[in-house]
């Protein structure tokens, strides 16, 4: 067992401990919260519970309410919403993308019909009842944002060009 140096009580929330290097130890950093993809598993665990929260009112899960927010945004930007178009843009798996609309489609909150110049293609569109609860989403999920973001201030514009680079970076996968 390797010895653990503790800084002051330890809670069962805390990270702040050490481990002293041995052959045992493969971890590159002394302390959990120097980790940046632990920060952020942390960071996106504690967003997500509390979007969840925010989106139980509307009876979506965070993929619908993401699936349906991109299908109101893009139609207002491009003429024809498809499948793809959505999946690529949602970075959503192409499969997942499908299992999620027919659930929405079931729900009544979205429609599909053929694509009006290629026939492999459907389009996707939001019903009238979809838009409703996409708008009354939109503006909690944001309000929401604002409020678990807004303690960066400033630095929310760095975050976001540090993350679009990272997906860039990565072709957008």
């Amino acid at each position: 067992m390797p010895n653990v140096i503790k800084k002051s009580p330890l809670s069962i929330f805390d990270t702040k401990y050490l481990i002293m290097k041995s052959p045992d130890n493969p971890f590159q950093f002394d302390k959990a919260e120097d980790s940046t993809g632990f920060l952020l598993w942390q960071v996106t665990n504690l967003w997500q519970r509390e979007i969840r929260k925010a989106l139980e009112a509307y009876d979506l899960t965070h993929s619908q309410f993401v699936l349906m927010a991109s299908i109101h945004w893009l139609t207002l930007h491009k003429n024809d919403v498809t499948q793809i178009l959505l999946s690529s843009h949602t970075k959503i798996d192409p499969m997942t993308t499908s299992t999620v609309l027919r659930t929405l489609q079931t729900k009544g909150l979205i429609k599909r019909q053929e694509h009006s110049t290629d026939t492999r293609a459907k389009t996707v569109a939001l019903t009238e009842s979809g838009q409703k609860v996409t708008k009354l989403a939109v503006k909690a999920i944001e309000q929401f944002d604002n409020d678990f973001f807004g303690p960066l201030g400033s630095k929310v514009k760095e975050l976001n060009k540090n993350l679009r680079f990272l997906l860039d970076r990565s072709g957008g996968k």
